[in-house]
């Protein structure tokens, strides 16, 4: 591979693109990265279990009076600048949390035990903490994530850089994301890292149900070297019957259709139960696995593997309880019968005792079933588009707007307010800067790429109106502006 490095920013700006052949070169790598280091006894585990930590901060025209002028800057630093505002107290704190897993990781092996934790950063994060002068984040998270002593025990998984969430963003920007984060980690923690990166966590857990959306959902990953995505278990149903999963903590075969017959399946890595934090911050997948006994997969018996993942930083439980608990559930569950294990490990495990995808419980997107059910083989979008449209008129539960670990909410009903300028700044963007041939290392895509990106955060959505659709509407707006400038 590569020795080159890349440039962490270039001018204001994150490096999101302009390396495009020498990331595809960095993950198309095979073969095991994590077992070979692992020190995991498979053959004597009953069970194991994974934690990851989910980190984000959009970043928002904040840093001034005036919305239309105000400087982008993180969320984190308007907390900082108005701690009398809300729960804004808090982020001394949330600062804390984004680097203390590289002080918990070198204290547990230090000890002589075998910690292992998943990290999820969005992109708009990493750059707002940067923007802020928070260096001593990436000191902390360089250590555990390059150095070979630590980085055994730590996994990072892939995200959208804007931390926008796939059912409500046009798929074409989708991917553009992806390879922005990609982009983005190489240049932060190198390409070797970033080879590394064999898992995704989308934003919400948000699963794409539309067929047409959910296969090129899966296209982008495999496009881009992902192995593996992790879904929430409501979000997903049994092939063939619609029905619910069986087998939950196994890893399964996410199967997307499109409208036009094609084919594609990656590995699915199934998160149980809801978005609560307080499961992951009080280590609850240790004591759920702990319970668990081993199972047979194509005549083998392995270990089951129980998943979760919550956000790092939000909540009481997670800032405050979480410390100790880690300590504690590493330091006993190291080398026991449950001891705990990353994902890709696992998969590695799997796959060298002779178990392939194939082997795997087949699945496929919440409500898909009725569609295959009535849908003609490759009949085109358009009788897609029909069909959906009637099962809608026939049974008002029926929906094409994905699942998450946020049933309750929506991501497309409600938002037009913040989806029409979103659609328009993306259509605009395909137009001219796409469609015009524009090289993606000229900095004039960089820059409107940037804006489009940071456009497009689920938070603008998460919270409906108010100051926060405010934010998302301006990014949008000055997306439009600079493109209609500078192309």
């Amino acid at each position: 591979m590569s020795a080159k490095t890349l440039p962490e920013t270039l001018g204001d700006l994150p490096n999101l693109c302009g390396s495009e052949d020498l990331i595809a070169e960095a993950v198309s790598g095979s073969g095991p990265l994590y077992l070979p280091e692992s020190g995991i006894d498979f053959d004597r585990a009953r069970s194991l279990f994974a934690n990851a930590l989910h980190m984000q901060q959009p970043m928002i025209p904040a840093g001034g009076d005036d919305l239309r002028t105000a400087e982008v800057i993180s969320n984190l630093k308007h907390m900082m600048d108005h701690p009398e505002i809300g729960d804004n107290h808090n982020a001394s704190v949330f600062h804390w949390c984004y680097k203390r897993m590289g002080e918990f990781i070198p204290e547990l092996i230090r000890k002589g035990k075998r910690p292992r934790v998943m990290l999820e950063y969005s992109g708009c994060l990493l750059h707002g903490l940067r923007q802020t002068g928070l260096h001593d984040v990436f000191d902390s998270l360089t250590a555990i994530t390059c150095d070979p002593t630590y980085r055994r025990h730590v996994e990072w998984l892939g995200a959208p850089w804007g931390h926008a969430v796939v059912p409500s963003t046009p798929v074409q920007d989708y991917r553009l994301h992806v390879r922005a984060w990609q982009h983005h980690f190489a240049a932060i923690f190198g390409l070797e890292a970033l080879r590394r990166v064999r898992g995704f966590s989308p934003s919400e857990m948000a699963l794409p149900n539309h067929p047409d959306v959910c296969y090129e959902f899966l296209k982008t990953l495999l496009d881009c070297g992902f192995r593996w995505v992790l879904v929430q278990e409501h979000s997903v149903e049994r092939l063939g019957d619609g029905g619910q999963l069986r087998r939950h903590h196994l890893p399964h075969r996410l199967v997307a259709k499109n409208s036009r017959g094609d084919h594609l399946s990656i590995i699915a890595v199934i998160k149980t139960q809801g978005s609560d934090t307080k499961l992951v911050a009080q280590m609850q997948p240790c004591y759920e696995a702990r319970g668990l006994s081993r199972a047979e997969v194509d005549g083998r018996s392995i270990p089951q593997l129980v998943t979760q993942i919550a956000d790092g930083e939000n909540g009481g439980v997670m800032m405050n309880e979480f410390p100790p608990k880690y300590l504690e559930v590493m330091s006993e569950a190291s080398d026991s019968e449950t001891p705990p294990c990353n994902v890709s490990e696992y998969l590695e495990f799997l796959e060298a005792i002779g178990i392939t995808v194939d082997d795997f419980d087949p699945i496929q997107p919440i409500m898909q079933h009725r569609i295959w059910e009535r849908f003609q083989e490759d009949s085109g979008p358009e009788a897609l588009a029909s069909l959906i449209a009637q099962l809608e008129k026939e049974d008002h539960g029926f929906h094409m707007e994905g699942g998450s670990w946020t049933n309750d909410i929506s991501w497309v009903r409600g938002y037009d307010h913040v989806l029409g300028p979103m659609e328009s700044a993306s259509a605009l963007f395909s137009e001219k800067v796409v469609g015009s041939g524009v090289p993606t290392s000229d900095p004039r895509y960089r820059n409107a790429l940037f804006h489009l990106l940071m456009s497009q955060t689920s938070c603008f959505r998460y919270w409906g109106e108010g100051t926060f659709a405010d934010y998302g509407r301006e990014l949008c707006r000055r997306t439009i502006e600079i493109i209609d400038r500078d192309f």
